[in-house]
């Protein structure tokens, strides 16, 4: 889809679909909106807001077919914004989304027009209007048909253009630096979506360290087994040792052309499959472990775009790629691991691998000198009992940043919930031959699981988020995205660009 801005009349722009919208409550409309509603003879007001009752709700649409050729378009569509109260930034993306999906039911619309929804009479900043939009149609237009035969990839609407018509030309700029950027950012997410969509048996360790590689702009270390060896990550190899697919260890490097002197160092889980290990997970649990590598393809998909949006800070991107598999090689519960820090692990469960692998990919951050240090791993199934498939948990050593993570999340609208790490979750993991255990009790799995981690990490501006209910979604959100989710490609991004509009 091709997204774009035009200085131009919007009753007079040919295309199948024109968008407008309507605040809850309005009886007159003024704006674009307006002008639509006077070149048609005034539907807009007698008919569908006086006769059909058309509130203007978030998320509702009215279709008015054009007659008569009273303007060029085939068909108006009118988009509820709610109350006016109540629109903002994510509300807009949301909408945005809803548009392009409510477009996507007539295959035949492939050419939208549509004013700057919120830049009028919602009183928000031009760019950031233009930078929502763009994101949330992008991110309702993805689709993965890789696998679909021809006969049924075009049974799904696909759409073509979409022009924001503005005729106030001071305001040009500010929309196409938007719709850059809000596309980009889109762009990155859907990157990751397909890394996790695709078959796990495409979607190998090896395979994954060549998507990194082909990366633009972006220097580039492929550790192999040997290597990994030679480094002392224990705790990783055991992990890989039950697969015929041999571990790859990815180390990105992003160095900015205008520096600021940062530094910070992002850890993506990259599971590509896991089968539970020994600990063999029932058929029901397995069926969709491909996607336990979301947090490698969210650094993979920030990273595709870092030079594109011109981020100031040098950045890190650390994945320990590997497979759990079940073999007569597999890892087994009872065996002692030596971590790259020289710590041991009793194996208490096989299917606890992500943080055995995050360990040693923890150390090797802590080597880099670096200001920060971020992980995101599809980690425990406790945190998704604990607060489903709408937000993360976030949970670190250093306040601020943990709560600088959280006020971006709300400008992504990718929720995160902190959740403690307390000494007494400490307890749960003493081993009696080890120094520590893989897992603890059943309660508090997730923060137990950060406690874990914390072991293995000497910054003490560390932050780990835990993605295991947000990467994969069965039923589609509010802006229809199923399946993989690219979860927080556009916090990170949002995080590292320093965007603060709400």
């Amino acid at each position: 889809m091709k997204i774009s801005v035009k200085n131009a009349d919007i009753k007079n722009e040919v295309c199948d679909v024109v968008v407008i919208n309507l605040f809850e409550g309005v009886k007159n409309p003024s704006g674009a909106t307006g002008v639509i509603n006077e070149a048609v003879n005034n539907k807009i007001v007698d008919y569908i807001i006086n006769m059909e009752d058309f509130k203007g709700e978030f998320g509702t649409f009215y279709t008015l077919p054009v007659l008569n050729n009273e303007i060029a378009a085939k068909k108006i569509l009118i988009a509820g914004l709610g109350k006016k109260e109540d629109f903002n930034l994510n509300k807009l993306r949301e909408l945005s989304a809803k548009i392009i999906n409510e477009c996507k039911k007539n295959k035949k619309d492939k050419n939208i027009v549509s004013i700057l929804h919120g830049a009028g009479e919602g009183e928000l900043c031009t760019k950031c209007c233009a930078k929502m939009i763009a994101e949330g149609i992008t991110i309702a237009n993805y689709k993965f048909d890789k696998y679909l035969s021809d006969e049924d990839k075009n049974k799904t609407a696909q759409i073509e253009n979409f022009i924001i018509c503005e005729n106030d030309e001071t305001k040009i700029e500010k929309i196409k630096e938007g719709l850059y950027i809000g596309e980009t950012i889109a762009k990155a997410s859907n990157f990751a979506k397909d890394l996790i969509n695709e078959a796990a048996y495409v979607m190998t360790p090896n395979k994954l360290s060549e998507v990194a590689k082909s990366i633009d702009e972006v220097d580039i270390k492929i550790y192999d087994k040997k290597d990994i060896e030679k480094m002392d990550m224990g705790a990783y190899l055991a992990v890989a040792r039950g697969s015929v697919n041999e571990p790859k260890f990815i180390h990105l490097t992003y160095k900015p052309k205008n520096p600021n002197g940062k530094k910070v160092a992002i850890i993506g889980k990259g599971i590509t499959f896991d089968s539970g290990g020994m600990d063999l997970k029932p058929p029901s649990s397995m069926l969709n472990m491909k996607d336990d590598m979301s947090g490698a393809a969210c650094v993979i998909g920030l990273f595709s775009v870092l030079n594109e949006l011109n981020i100031n800070t040098e950045v890190h991107g650390i994945i320990a790629a590997c497979e759990n598999m079940i073999s007569g090689c597999a890892y087994k519960p009872g065996d002692i691991l030596k971590a790259k820090n020289g710590k041991t692990i009793e194996v208490d469960n096989t299917d606890a691998e992500g943080r055995l692998t995050l360990a040693d990919a923890l150390c090797f951050a802590d080597e880099l000198n670096v200001d920060e240090v971020i992980d995101v791993a599809t980690l425990t199934g406790a945190c998704m009992v604990a607060l489903g498939t709408c937000a993360s948990g976030i949970m670190g050593t250093n306040q601020e940043l943990i709560n600088k993570l959280i006020e971006v999340s709300k400008v992504s609208d990718e929720k995160l919930w902190q959740l403690p790490l307390y000494e007494e979750y400490d307890k749960s993991l003493k081993s009696d031959i080890a120094d520590m255990k893989n897992t603890g009790s059943r309660y508090a799995g997730a923060s137990t699981a950060g406690v874990f981690l914390s072991k293995f990490i000497k910054n003490k501006n560390w932050a780990h988020i835990d993605i295991a209910g947000t990467a994969f979604l069965e039923k589609p959100d509010k802006y229809g995205v199923k399946m993989a989710n690219g979860a927080m490609v556009r916090t990170l991004l949002y995080y590292l660009k320093e965007c603060k509009c709400k």
